[in-house]
């Protein structure tokens, strides 16, 4: 069996539209997904939650909204059980705060970790507060716990994914090219995804890609890019537009370097109709998945 894990940046806006909402609900529930990491939840938890039942009903999913409704994590409870009591502490740079939880897998042993799983959406605005988020994510993949049944501790494998607001580090054939800074047409956006080097030199804001992948995180797409010549996972996740410059791959899963062996498969959904964003989904293989979850990274120091 294929685990089926998305990415998803869409405003819970139902009651504004009803039928954009139920379109792409729809279109969500035709994938087969069994995690969907989404960002931009407003409004999920207003009248009782109820666009949150409504979308969990539509999704067949359980859903755990995140502070303020900036993001959330839907999960299959035939797949997936919640490990309860944790929920770190994000930090109080995060204007849009991350959903985290540790989600155990059916069918592994008592002694095996859970994936550690993310939903977060960096800052829209300001590249200086991205890097420290993006620097602040990488807290999950350094999670050992202390283990009752081996000696040391284990690790938990992080897959955390999200809109980064930001580009991947150039150099991957097949990856969209980096926009012109001088060619954005609205020259706020300029200011928004790019940053002042140390040279007085404005970039491409790369930043945050390249803190997560320092930190042992590897960009699934890029992986299957350099390691299988899978140049369609490259697939940029927003459209060019006249103000914000050409096609970019901002929403990005990452995963720790264990959990690689599992990766199947990463392809960018079409959406163009229902969101200003297209959807990634990465496929794990499970039997792979539980080998690696019952036999963790384990150290003894």
């Amino acid at each position: 069996m294929l685990i089926k894990v998305a990415i998803c940046n869409f405003q819970d806006n139902g009651a504004g539209n009803r039928a954009l909402w139920q379109g792409m609900h729809e279109r969500l529930k035709s994938l087969g997904l069994h995690l969907l990491l989404r960002q931009e939840m407003w409004g999920a938890e207003e009248n009782a939650g109820a666009l949150a039942t409504a979308a969990e009903r539509v999704l067949g999913l359980t859903g755990i909204i995140g502070e303020g409704c900036c993001t959330a994590l839907y999960y299959s409870p035939d797949l997936f059980t919640p490990v309860e009591n944790y929920t770190p502490i994000t930090g109080p740079m995060w204007v849009l705060p991350p959903t985290v939880r540790g989600l155990r897998l059916r069918g592994t042993t008592p002694s095996a970790v859970p994936l550690l799983v993310s939903s977060f959406h960096l800052n829209y605005s300001s590249p200086a507060t991205r890097l420290p988020e993006a620097e602040r994510l990488t807290q999950w993949a350094d999670r050992w716990d202390r283990s009752a049944n081996r000696a040391g501790t284990v690790h938990w494998p992080a897959l955390i994914g999200g809109d980064t607001n930001s580009y991947p580090t150039p150099g991957t054939p097949g990856d969209p090219a980096l926009p012109v800074l001088d060619q954005i047409a609205d020259e706020p956006h300029r200011a928004h995804r790019s940053y002042l080097g140390p040279d007085g030199v404005r970039r491409m804001d790369d930043r945050p890609d390249a803190t997560l992948r320092t930190a042992g995180l590897h960009d699934v797409a890029r992986h299957l890019a350099t390691t299988r010549g899978d140049t369609a996972a490259l697939a940029p996740t927003m459209d060019a537009c006249s103000t914000h410059g050409p096609d970019a791959r901002v929403d990005r899963l990452y995963a720790s370097p264990e959990l690689l062996p599992a990766l199947r498969t990463v392809e960018v959904i079409d959406m163009h109709d229902l969101s200003d964003h297209h959807t990634v989904v990465a496929t794990f293989d499970q039997k792979t998945l539980t080998h690696i979850l019952n036999n963790p990274l384990t150290r003894t120091a």
